[in-house]
């Protein structure tokens, strides 16, 4: 039985956001899928839109960590006189 397919009862939705513009390393600033990826989304088959869409989150939380990364940190020390 674990080399059947899951059913699947609704179609996965593709996970464009709309903003469809292409990033430094070629993925979609807005869903993060490539552009292969984007072209072809009505032409896949279910079980590889899972891995997409997974693999988007994956580079979608690694860009997250790099921004918050990248962004000077504000240290909680001392308060400044006001006067």
């Amino acid at each position: 039985m674990s080399d059947m397919q899951q059913l699947e009862f609704f179609a996965i939705p593709s996970p464009c956001i709309g903003v469809c513009q292409s990033g430094p390393r070629g993925y979609c600033k807005g869903c993060f899928r490539s552009r292969e990826e984007r072209l072809h989304w009505l032409d896949i088959d279910d079980q590889t839109k899972r891995i997409i869409v997974k693999a988007c989150s994956r580079r979608k939380q690694s860009w997250l960590r790099k921004q918050a990364e990248s962004k000077p940190q504000h240290s909680a020390g001392e308060q400044q006189d006001l006067f």
